[in-house]
């Protein structure tokens, strides 16, 4: 099949991205790659919509970083497609990169994976259901009682308030975003430097709290879900801990925090499984969750990362159940449309 990858950038792409990751397991299992980015797509004026890719050499590799410098080749073939020919078209962009610089970008991904899709790709995770996602508010779709105590606001004195609410303190960042950015801990609306952290996250629009999780301070738990079910292989989950640095509210890897081997127990499972109809139903293929004790903080449906982190913890590459997953999906995809055309020529 062929595989194409959205991506905010190529440049931008790092080897322990997890779009590479996947990237080189198709290859290895004999499939062609393709890199798209927001200004790859053009819909021309018979209504065919076609690609500019980055068409990566059919061959296999052994390390991600030899294939991370076939990636960023300045001389790699760039090649023009109609989007029919792809196969499938995972959607692994950040759109909160975008939002600031190339505000044009940010729906790109959504829009063209839209039209992709009705001409017969199987896209994921689905656009509709990312649009849906485009911030934290839509986490506030999942069951109450997987999710913090959360208020989304602009006005100061509401989360005061919050604040005053909840004598453990308040996580306050902003409602999009994402890689741990403007992430502050409040612990009364006392605090002197109140206005300043208002004035920081507001800038990137409205606020969103959340009641503060002591077991936050332990880390927390990325775990990988995939067609609504747990990403498994050779018997072990797909999940991490992510442990703060001293001092830092983060987890985020990128922020310096680092990875350790998690046991993942049957509470974990249990709030897996709470989410999954939602995520069945607005069609996210491959997600990470952020777990905390007993609550979820945040899903993690455009580009969740980690699965490298994963791979060097467990010895396990989760890569190729992904790829797997979406061979499947392709048959599943072309059987149905042999059907459909096999109706048509029987009417003629």
């Amino acid at each position: 099949m062929r595989l194409a990858f959205f991506v905010n950038s190529i440049e931008g792409e790092q080897p322990t991205f997890a779009t590479g990751l996947l990237a080189m397991a198709a290859l290895n299992r004999g499939h062609e790659v393709v890199y798209l980015t927001p200004g790859d797509f053009t819909l021309r004026q018979d209504d065919s919509l076609v690609v500019h890719g980055l068409v990566l050499p059919r061959q296999k590799y052994k390390k991600i970083e030899n294939f991370h410098a076939v990636l960023q080749d300045k001389k790699a073939e760039r090649k023009t497609m109609d989007v029919e020919d792809i196969d499938a078209l995972m959607l692994r962009n950040d759109p909160s990169l975008d939002q600031t610089a190339r505000p044009w970008a940010v729906h790109s991904g959504i829009l063209f994976g839209r039209l992709a899709e009705q001409r017969g790709v199987v896209v994921l995770n689905d656009p509709e259901g990312l649009a849906l996602a485009q911030n934290k508010l839509y986490f506030q779709g999942f069951p109450e009682i997987v999710r913090p105590t959360t208020l989304i606001s602009r006005n100061v004195e509401e989360i005061r308030a919050f604040a005053d609410g909840h004598p453990k303190g308040v996580i306050v960042k902003p409602l999009q975003g994402s890689g741990g950015k403007n992430v502050f801990k409040i612990s009364s609306s006392k605090e002197a430097n109140l206005n300043q952290i208002f004035e920081a996250i507001s800038v990137e629009g409205y606020l969103i709290a959340q009641a503060y999780l002591p077991a936050a301070k332990g880390g927390d738990i990325r775990f990988f879900m995939m067609n609504g079910e747990p990403l498994m292989r050779d018997g072990s989950y797909a999940a991490l801990r992510r442990v703060p640095a001293e001092g830092d509210l983060r987890s985020n890897i990128h922020a310096s925090g680092t990875a350790e081997a998690v046991e993942v127990s049957d509470e974990v499972l249990a709030l897996a499984e709470m989410m999954r109809p939602k995520l069945v139903e607005d069609g996210m293929f491959l997600v990470g969750l952020d777990i905390v004790g007993d609550k979820i903080l945040e899903v993690n449906v455009f580009s969740p990362g980690g699965l490298a982190h994963i791979r060097d913890l467990t010895k396990v590459d989760f890569t190729e159940t992904v790829i797997e997953a979406i061979e499947k999906k392709v048959a599943m995809q072309q059987a149905s449309a042999g059907v459909l055309n096999n109706r048509l020529l029987a009417t003629l």
